[in-house]
Protein backbone atom coordinates (compact mmCIF):
# COMPACT_ATOMS: atom_id res chain seq x y z
CA UNK A 1 0.00 0.00 0.00
CA UNK A 2 2.86 2.20 -0.50
CA UNK A 3 2.21 5.84 -1.85
CA UNK A 4 -1.29 6.01 -2.84
CA UNK A 5 -3.41 3.99 -0.17
CA UNK A 6 -6.57 4.48 -1.36
CA UNK A 7 -6.58 8.36 -0.38
CA UNK A 8 -8.84 9.60 -3.09
CA UNK A 9 -10.97 6.35 -3.72
CA UNK A 10 -12.24 3.28 -2.19
CA UNK A 11 -10.64 0.59 0.02
CA UNK A 12 -11.34 -2.30 -2.19
CA UNK A 13 -12.74 -5.78 -0.71
CA UNK A 14 -9.32 -7.75 -0.95
CA UNK A 15 -7.35 -5.03 1.00
CA UNK A 16 -9.78 -5.19 3.80
CA UNK A 17 -8.16 -6.44 7.21
CA UNK A 18 -8.98 -8.70 9.84
CA UNK A 19 -10.60 -7.09 12.90
CA UNK A 20 -7.44 -7.10 15.89
CA UNK A 21 -5.12 -5.93 12.70
CA UNK A 22 -7.18 -2.30 13.05
CA UNK A 23 -7.73 -2.90 16.94
CA UNK A 24 -4.15 -2.58 17.43
CA UNK A 25 -3.68 0.30 15.47
CA UNK A 26 -6.61 1.77 16.89
CA UNK A 27 -5.82 0.46 21.12
CA UNK A 28 -2.40 2.05 19.98
CA UNK A 29 -4.12 5.68 19.41
CA UNK A 30 -5.65 5.49 22.70
CA UNK A 31 -2.91 4.00 25.00
CA UNK A 32 -1.03 6.47 24.44
CA UNK A 33 0.65 9.41 26.99
CA UNK A 34 -1.64 11.67 26.19
CA UNK A 35 -4.55 9.37 27.73
CA UNK A 36 -1.96 8.38 30.96
CA UNK A 37 -2.20 12.62 31.41
CA UNK A 38 -5.74 12.62 31.27
CA UNK A 39 -5.81 9.93 34.24
CA UNK A 40 -3.51 11.38 36.16
CA UNK A 41 -5.20 14.95 35.63
CA UNK A 42 -8.72 13.09 36.88
CA UNK A 43 -7.04 10.92 39.61
CA UNK A 44 -5.35 14.14 41.14
CA UNK A 45 -8.66 15.42 41.65
CA UNK A 46 -11.26 12.42 42.31
CA UNK A 47 -11.24 8.99 43.82
CA UNK A 48 -10.81 5.86 41.84
CA UNK A 49 -14.25 5.18 41.82
CA UNK A 50 -14.92 8.78 40.96
CA UNK A 51 -12.43 8.43 37.91
CA UNK A 52 -14.10 5.03 36.80
CA UNK A 53 -17.22 6.44 36.64
CA UNK A 54 -16.10 9.47 34.84
CA UNK A 55 -14.04 7.87 32.32
CA UNK A 56 -17.07 5.08 31.62
CA UNK A 57 -19.61 7.41 31.09
CA UNK A 58 -17.06 9.69 28.63
CA UNK A 59 -16.30 6.59 26.94
CA UNK A 60 -20.08 6.16 26.19
CA UNK A 61 -20.27 8.89 24.12
CA UNK A 62 -16.67 8.36 22.29
CA UNK A 63 -18.15 4.79 21.47
CA UNK A 64 -21.44 6.07 19.64
CA UNK A 65 -19.47 8.55 17.65
CA UNK A 66 -17.09 6.49 16.92
CA UNK A 67 -18.85 3.54 16.14
CA UNK A 68 -21.38 5.58 13.68
CA UNK A 69 -18.64 6.92 11.88
CA UNK A 70 -16.53 4.38 11.48
CA UNK A 71 -19.79 1.81 9.93
CA UNK A 72 -19.84 5.00 6.97
CA UNK A 73 -16.17 4.59 6.40
CA UNK A 74 -16.65 0.50 6.47
CA UNK A 75 -19.65 0.00 4.46
CA UNK A 76 -18.16 2.89 2.16
CA UNK A 77 -14.51 2.34 2.43
CA UNK A 78 -13.53 5.96 2.17
CA UNK A 79 -11.62 8.06 4.62
CA UNK A 80 -13.39 10.79 6.86
CA UNK A 81 -12.11 14.03 4.44
CA UNK A 82 -13.28 12.06 1.15
CA UNK A 83 -16.49 10.35 3.14
CA UNK A 84 -17.67 13.78 3.99
CA UNK A 85 -18.53 14.66 0.38
CA UNK A 86 -21.59 12.35 0.26
CA UNK A 87 -21.99 12.82 3.63
CA UNK A 88 -23.07 16.73 4.39
CA UNK A 89 -20.53 19.18 2.99
CA UNK A 90 -19.95 18.25 -0.80
CA UNK A 91 -16.98 18.89 -3.23
CA UNK A 92 -15.19 22.12 -1.88
CA UNK A 93 -17.09 21.63 1.96
CA UNK A 94 -15.30 18.77 1.91
CA UNK A 95 -12.32 20.13 1.07
CA UNK A 96 -12.49 22.68 3.70
CA UNK A 97 -12.92 19.86 6.43
CA UNK A 98 -10.00 18.44 5.17
CA UNK A 99 -7.61 21.41 5.34
CA UNK A 100 -9.03 21.73 8.99
CA UNK A 101 -8.16 17.91 9.68
CA UNK A 102 -4.90 18.20 8.20
CA UNK A 103 -4.05 21.54 9.70
CA UNK A 104 -5.06 20.15 12.96
CA UNK A 105 -2.92 16.61 12.68
CA UNK A 106 0.09 18.55 11.18
CA UNK A 107 -0.21 20.94 14.17
CA UNK A 108 -0.62 18.34 16.89
CA UNK A 109 2.09 16.16 14.97
CA UNK A 110 4.70 18.88 15.37
CA UNK A 111 3.86 19.32 19.31
CA UNK A 112 4.07 15.88 20.26
CA UNK A 113 7.07 15.26 17.95
CA UNK A 114 8.62 18.25 20.73
CA UNK A 115 7.54 15.97 23.46
CA UNK A 116 9.18 12.63 22.07
CA UNK A 117 12.45 14.28 21.09
CA UNK A 118 12.71 15.84 24.88
CA UNK A 119 12.01 12.30 26.12
CA UNK A 120 14.56 10.79 24.20
CA UNK A 121 17.35 13.30 24.63
CA UNK A 122 16.81 13.12 28.42
CA UNK A 123 17.31 9.06 28.32
CA UNK A 124 20.14 9.29 26.36
CA UNK A 125 21.08 11.77 29.08
CA UNK A 126 21.13 15.12 26.51
CA UNK A 127 23.98 13.90 24.19
CA UNK A 128 22.04 15.03 21.32
CA UNK A 129 20.93 18.74 20.59
CA UNK A 130 17.50 18.86 21.01
CA UNK A 131 16.93 20.64 17.58
CA UNK A 132 18.65 17.61 15.99
CA UNK A 133 16.73 14.85 17.99
CA UNK A 134 13.99 16.74 17.13
CA UNK A 135 14.90 16.51 13.30
CA UNK A 136 15.80 12.31 13.85
CA UNK A 137 12.30 11.84 15.29
CA UNK A 138 10.30 13.75 13.27
CA UNK A 139 12.08 12.25 9.82
CA UNK A 140 11.74 8.88 11.09
CA UNK A 141 8.06 9.01 11.79
CA UNK A 142 7.52 10.33 8.27
CA UNK A 143 9.06 7.59 6.78
CA UNK A 144 6.86 5.12 8.38
CA UNK A 145 3.95 6.60 7.76
CA UNK A 146 5.24 6.98 3.91
CA UNK A 147 4.58 3.17 3.81
CA UNK A 148 0.88 3.95 4.82
CA UNK A 149 -1.78 1.59 6.85
CA UNK A 150 0.44 -1.63 6.77
CA UNK A 151 3.54 0.63 8.64
CA UNK A 152 1.18 1.41 10.97
CA UNK A 153 0.48 -2.20 11.66
CA UNK A 154 3.39 -3.04 12.26
CA UNK A 155 4.55 0.47 14.54
CA UNK A 156 1.57 -0.67 16.91
CA UNK A 157 2.25 -3.74 17.34
CA UNK A 158 5.56 -2.77 18.60
CA UNK A 159 4.77 0.61 20.52
CA UNK A 160 1.58 -0.96 22.14
CA UNK A 161 3.28 -3.61 24.33
CA UNK A 162 6.41 -1.21 24.65
CA UNK A 163 4.41 1.15 26.57
CA UNK A 164 2.15 -1.50 27.89
CA UNK A 165 5.68 -2.83 29.30
CA UNK A 166 6.00 0.86 30.73
CA UNK A 167 2.92 0.44 32.30
CA UNK A 168 4.06 -3.11 33.45
CA UNK A 169 7.17 -1.83 35.29
CA UNK A 170 6.29 1.19 36.52
CA UNK A 171 2.75 -1.22 38.00
CA UNK A 172 5.03 -3.07 39.65
CA UNK A 173 7.22 -0.95 41.77
CA UNK A 174 3.70 0.18 42.85
CA UNK A 175 2.47 -2.65 43.58
CA UNK A 176 5.84 -3.44 45.73
CA UNK A 177 6.00 0.22 47.65
CA UNK A 178 2.16 1.01 48.71
CA UNK A 179 -0.47 -1.08 49.34
CA UNK A 180 -2.73 -1.55 46.89
CA UNK A 181 -6.20 -1.60 48.79
CA UNK A 182 -5.02 2.25 50.42
CA UNK A 183 -4.61 3.72 47.38
CA UNK A 184 -7.91 1.88 45.40
CA UNK A 185 -9.56 4.14 48.86
CA UNK A 186 -7.49 6.74 48.89
CA UNK A 187 -8.68 10.07 49.08
CA UNK A 188 -7.75 12.58 45.55
CA UNK A 189 -4.08 14.48 46.38
CA UNK A 190 -5.24 17.36 44.27
CA UNK A 191 -8.07 20.14 44.26
CA UNK A 192 -11.41 18.29 43.64
CA UNK A 193 -13.19 17.58 40.45
CA UNK A 194 -16.83 17.46 39.35
CA UNK A 195 -18.36 14.48 37.95
CA UNK A 196 -19.55 16.69 34.86
CA UNK A 197 -15.69 18.01 34.12
CA UNK A 198 -14.51 15.16 34.37
CA UNK A 199 -16.86 13.47 32.13
CA UNK A 200 -16.17 15.42 29.27
CA UNK A 201 -12.62 15.72 29.85
CA UNK A 202 -12.53 12.18 28.93
CA UNK A 203 -14.93 12.92 25.76
CA UNK A 204 -13.27 15.81 24.70
CA UNK A 205 -9.76 13.96 24.85
CA UNK A 206 -10.35 12.25 21.98
CA UNK A 207 -13.35 13.44 20.23
CA UNK A 208 -10.67 14.20 17.11
CA UNK A 209 -10.00 10.83 17.20
CA UNK A 210 -13.49 9.92 17.05
CA UNK A 211 -14.29 11.74 14.21
CA UNK A 212 -11.91 10.80 12.05
CA UNK A 213 -12.36 6.77 12.95
CA UNK A 214 -13.64 6.30 9.49
CA UNK A 215 -9.34 6.57 8.18
CA UNK A 216 -9.05 3.19 10.25
CA UNK A 217 -12.47 1.89 9.58
CA UNK A 218 -12.77 1.91 6.34
CA UNK A 219 -10.17 -1.00 6.62
CA UNK A 220 -12.54 -3.07 8.13
CA UNK A 221 -14.98 -6.03 6.74
CA UNK A 222 -18.11 -5.32 7.95
CA UNK A 223 -19.66 -3.30 11.03
CA UNK A 224 -19.23 -5.98 13.29
CA UNK A 225 -15.70 -5.67 13.02
CA UNK A 226 -16.21 -2.13 13.79
CA UNK A 227 -17.96 -2.36 16.62
CA UNK A 228 -15.56 -4.34 18.26
CA UNK A 229 -12.59 -2.70 17.13
CA UNK A 230 -14.09 0.55 18.83
CA UNK A 231 -15.71 -1.02 21.54
CA UNK A 232 -12.43 -2.73 23.12
CA UNK A 233 -10.08 0.17 22.08
CA UNK A 234 -12.00 2.94 23.72
CA UNK A 235 -13.47 1.35 26.59
CA UNK A 236 -10.33 -1.16 27.02
CA UNK A 237 -7.36 0.92 26.76
CA UNK A 238 -9.25 4.30 28.42
CA UNK A 239 -10.50 2.21 31.09
CA UNK A 240 -7.09 0.30 31.59
CA UNK A 241 -4.31 3.37 31.61
CA UNK A 242 -6.99 5.46 33.75
CA UNK A 243 -7.20 2.49 36.26
CA UNK A 244 -3.77 2.64 36.51
CA UNK A 245 -2.62 6.30 36.49
CA UNK A 246 -5.10 7.27 39.37
CA UNK A 247 -3.29 4.66 41.34
CA UNK A 248 -0.23 6.52 40.51
CA UNK A 249 -1.04 10.02 40.73
CA UNK A 250 -2.54 9.25 44.21
CA UNK A 251 0.64 7.16 45.16
CA UNK A 252 3.18 10.24 44.51
CA UNK A 253 0.84 12.54 45.17
CA UNK A 254 1.24 14.09 41.75
CA UNK A 255 -0.49 14.81 38.41
CA UNK A 256 3.22 15.00 36.41
CA UNK A 257 3.66 12.47 34.20
CA UNK A 258 6.89 12.35 33.99
CA UNK A 259 7.56 12.75 37.58
CA UNK A 260 5.34 9.92 38.19
CA UNK A 261 7.24 7.70 35.45
CA UNK A 262 10.26 8.71 37.18
CA UNK A 263 9.55 7.94 40.35
CA UNK A 264 7.57 4.13 40.01
CA UNK A 265 9.60 2.93 36.84
CA UNK A 266 12.88 5.25 36.35
CA UNK A 267 14.57 6.03 33.30
CA UNK A 268 13.28 3.01 30.76
CA UNK A 269 9.73 3.55 31.99
CA UNK A 270 9.56 7.55 31.44
CA UNK A 271 11.56 6.23 27.81
CA UNK A 272 8.92 4.26 26.73
CA UNK A 273 5.93 6.16 27.63
CA UNK A 274 7.11 9.08 26.03
CA UNK A 275 8.16 6.86 22.97
CA UNK A 276 4.82 5.80 22.66
CA UNK A 277 4.10 8.99 21.46
CA UNK A 278 5.36 7.57 18.45
CA UNK A 279 2.06 5.55 17.69
CA UNK A 280 -0.44 8.20 18.44
CA UNK A 281 1.75 10.69 15.94
CA UNK A 282 2.22 8.30 12.73
CA UNK A 283 -2.08 8.71 12.91
CA UNK A 284 -1.52 12.35 13.10
CA UNK A 285 0.62 12.39 9.95
CA UNK A 286 -1.58 9.63 8.20
CA UNK A 287 -4.97 11.51 8.95
CA UNK A 288 -2.96 15.00 7.57
CA UNK A 289 -2.02 13.24 4.83
CA UNK A 290 -5.32 12.10 3.63
CA UNK A 291 -7.18 15.30 4.32
CA UNK A 292 -4.65 17.83 2.64
CA UNK A 293 -4.70 15.02 -0.30
CA UNK A 294 -8.89 15.40 -0.60
CA UNK A 295 -8.38 18.90 -0.07
CA UNK A 296 -6.09 19.59 -3.31
CA UNK A 297 -7.88 17.49 -5.57
CA UNK A 298 -11.15 18.57 -4.78
CA UNK A 299 -9.66 22.48 -5.05
CA UNK A 300 -6.97 22.16 -7.40
CA UNK A 301 -7.93 18.62 -9.51
CA UNK A 302 -4.36 17.72 -7.97
CA UNK A 303 -4.05 13.79 -7.14
CA UNK A 304 -0.56 14.04 -5.26
CA UNK A 305 1.03 11.04 -4.14
CA UNK A 306 0.00 10.54 -0.76
CA UNK A 307 3.97 8.86 0.20
CA UNK A 308 4.88 12.43 -1.28
CA UNK A 309 2.66 14.53 0.13
CA UNK A 310 3.25 12.85 3.82
CA UNK A 311 6.97 13.92 3.27
CA UNK A 312 6.18 17.59 2.42
CA UNK A 313 3.77 18.10 5.51
CA UNK A 314 5.94 15.20 8.10
CA UNK A 315 8.56 17.60 7.37
CA UNK A 316 6.88 21.10 7.99
CA UNK A 317 5.57 19.28 11.07
CA UNK A 318 9.16 18.65 12.29
CA UNK A 319 10.38 21.89 11.23
CA UNK A 320 7.76 23.28 13.60
CA UNK A 321 8.83 21.28 16.56
CA UNK A 322 12.97 22.29 15.47
CA UNK A 323 11.73 26.07 15.80
CA UNK A 324 9.71 26.24 18.76
CA UNK A 325 7.12 28.08 16.77
CA UNK A 326 4.26 25.06 18.13
CA UNK A 327 4.35 26.12 21.84
CA UNK A 328 2.58 29.15 20.54
CA UNK A 329 -0.09 27.36 18.07
CA UNK A 330 -1.66 25.31 20.92
CA UNK A 331 -3.92 27.89 21.21
CA UNK A 332 -5.00 27.72 17.41
CA UNK A 333 -5.16 23.63 17.55
CA UNK A 334 -7.42 24.60 20.57
CA UNK A 335 -9.85 26.36 18.40
CA UNK A 336 -9.50 23.60 14.97
CA UNK A 337 -10.67 21.10 18.18
CA UNK A 338 -13.55 23.15 18.57
CA UNK A 339 -14.40 22.92 14.50
CA UNK A 340 -13.52 19.66 14.24
CA UNK A 341 -16.87 17.68 16.68
CA UNK A 342 -19.83 18.80 14.95
CA UNK A 343 -18.10 17.74 11.49
CA UNK A 344 -18.54 14.02 12.79
CA UNK A 345 -22.12 14.88 14.02
CA UNK A 346 -22.95 16.28 10.64
CA UNK A 347 -21.57 13.55 9.01
CA UNK A 348 -23.74 11.21 10.95
CA UNK A 349 -26.95 13.34 10.71
CA UNK A 350 -26.47 13.22 6.85
CA UNK A 351 -25.44 9.96 6.16
CA UNK A 352 -27.76 7.56 9.02
CA UNK A 353 -30.93 10.06 9.22
CA UNK A 354 -30.95 12.56 5.88
CA UNK A 355 -29.47 9.45 3.51
CA UNK A 356 -29.56 12.21 1.24
CA UNK A 357 -26.41 10.59 -1.24
CA UNK A 358 -26.93 7.06 0.04
CA UNK A 359 -28.35 5.89 -3.09
CA UNK A 360 -25.89 7.05 -5.12
CA UNK A 361 -23.54 5.55 -2.91
CA UNK A 362 -24.98 2.00 -3.13
CA UNK A 363 -24.74 1.86 -6.81
CA UNK A 364 -21.24 2.86 -7.11
CA UNK A 365 -20.18 1.20 -4.58
CA UNK A 366 -20.73 -2.10 -6.49
CA UNK A 367 -19.00 -0.93 -9.27
CA UNK A 368 -15.91 0.14 -6.83
CA UNK A 369 -16.20 3.71 -8.41
CA UNK A 370 -17.20 7.07 -6.62
CA UNK A 371 -20.43 8.48 -7.22
CA UNK A 372 -20.71 10.32 -10.04
CA UNK A 373 -23.39 12.77 -8.43
CA UNK A 374 -22.51 15.44 -6.31
CA UNK A 375 -22.92 19.13 -5.14
CA UNK A 376 -20.28 21.65 -4.98
CA UNK A 377 -21.52 23.02 -1.53
CA UNK A 378 -24.21 21.92 0.99
CA UNK A 379 -23.95 25.87 2.32
CA UNK A 380 -26.47 24.48 5.49
CA UNK A 381 -23.60 22.28 6.10
CA UNK A 382 -21.06 24.86 6.73
CA UNK A 383 -23.43 27.58 7.96
CA UNK A 384 -24.45 24.41 10.98
CA UNK A 385 -20.67 23.93 11.17
CA UNK A 386 -20.10 28.11 11.93
CA UNK A 387 -22.97 28.20 14.25
CA UNK A 388 -21.99 25.08 16.32
CA UNK A 389 -18.51 25.90 16.66
CA UNK A 390 -19.43 29.83 17.62
CA UNK A 391 -21.64 28.38 20.55
CA UNK A 392 -19.06 25.87 21.62
CA UNK A 393 -16.37 28.37 21.61
CA UNK A 394 -18.30 31.27 23.01
CA UNK A 395 -21.02 29.49 24.92
CA UNK A 396 -20.10 28.85 28.88
CA UNK A 397 -22.71 26.85 29.67
CA UNK A 398 -23.56 23.15 28.85
CA UNK A 399 -21.53 20.34 28.85
CA UNK A 400 -17.96 21.79 27.75
CA UNK A 401 -17.18 23.43 24.58
CA UNK A 402 -16.09 19.90 22.65
CA UNK A 403 -19.54 18.73 23.52
CA UNK A 404 -21.64 21.55 23.19
CA UNK A 405 -20.42 21.97 19.30
CA UNK A 406 -20.95 18.39 18.51
CA UNK A 407 -24.73 18.86 20.29
CA UNK A 408 -25.10 21.90 18.30
CA UNK A 409 -23.82 20.71 14.76
CA UNK A 410 -26.39 17.43 15.00
CA UNK A 411 -29.80 19.46 15.73
CA UNK A 412 -29.13 22.64 14.12
CA UNK A 413 -28.36 20.84 10.49
CA UNK A 414 -31.32 18.25 10.94
CA UNK A 415 -33.21 21.85 11.76
CA UNK A 416 -32.45 23.35 9.13
CA UNK A 417 -32.19 20.67 6.38
CA UNK A 418 -35.75 19.74 6.77
CA UNK A 419 -36.45 23.46 6.75
CA UNK A 420 -35.32 23.48 3.39
CA UNK A 421 -37.05 19.94 2.29
CA UNK A 422 -40.27 21.85 3.04
CA UNK A 423 -39.62 25.34 1.59
CA UNK A 424 -38.08 23.31 -1.67
CA UNK A 425 -39.39 19.79 -2.23
CA UNK A 426 -38.28 19.50 -5.71
CA UNK A 427 -34.75 19.66 -4.61
CA UNK A 428 -34.75 16.60 -3.39
CA UNK A 429 -32.66 17.67 -0.31
CA UNK A 430 -29.48 18.71 -2.77
CA UNK A 431 -27.49 21.40 -3.82
CA UNK A 432 -26.49 21.71 -7.38
CA UNK A 433 -25.91 18.71 -8.56
CA UNK A 434 -22.85 17.90 -10.78
CA UNK A 435 -20.64 15.46 -12.08
CA UNK A 436 -17.06 15.70 -11.71
CA UNK A 437 -15.77 12.16 -12.59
Amino acid sequence: MKGDDFALSRVPAEARRPMWEVFMIRFGAVVTLSQFIVGATLGYGMTLKETLIATLLGAVLLEVISFLCGVAGTWEGLSTSLLTRWSGFGRLGSSLIGLIIGISCIGWFGVQNSVFAQGMNKALGGIIDIKIMSLLTGLAITLLVVYGYKMLSYTANIAVPGFLLAMGIATYRLLSKYDINTLMNSSPPGPHLSLGVAITVVAGGFMIGAVITPDLSRYNRNAKDVFWMTLLSIFGGELLVTFLAVLMSHAVKSADVVTIALDLGGWLAAALVILSTIKINDLNLYAASLGISNFLDAVFGIKMNRAVLTIIIGLLGTLGSILGILDRFVNFLTILGTAIPPIGGIMVVDYFILRRYRHELEESREQGQLPEVLEDWNPIAIVSLVIAFLIGYFFKGGLNPTLNSLLAGMIVYYLLMKLYMVIVPNKNAKFINEKIY
